[in-house]
């Protein structure tokens, strides 16, 4: 093996660890998004509170929300990829300026 090689493979494993260890230390840990945060503090400041505008769509299930907030994080980063690609790209195909 070369030193690369073992390089990369130490990395590889860092990084597996980095990623493993954390969901065994927070076992039964619930990981709640920034809505549900939100409308607990609304609820403490002023109980009684009346939301005045409603959703849209509201998705048939928690998979559903799940796959749709997917679906929009992978597109945002494929613009966001294509757009700095572009931008990248750009300045090899612009003729030479003398």
């Amino acid at each position: 093996m070369t030193k690369n090689t073992k390089t990369v493979l130490i990395l590889l494993l860092l990084v597996v660890v980095i990623a493993v260890v954390p969901l065994f230390l927070k076992s039964g840990a619930e990981f709640g998004g920034a809505d549900g945060a939100a409308s607990e503090m609304i609820e403490e400041i002023q109980p009684g509170y009346e939301t005045w505008a409603d959703p849209i769509m509201e998705p048939a299930s928690g998979e559903i929300e799940s796959l749709l907030f997917c679906l929009q994080a992978g597109l945002g980063a494929g613009v966001f990829g294509f757009v700095m690609g572009r931008l990248v790209e750009r300045k090899k195909h612009e003729p030479k300026r003398t």
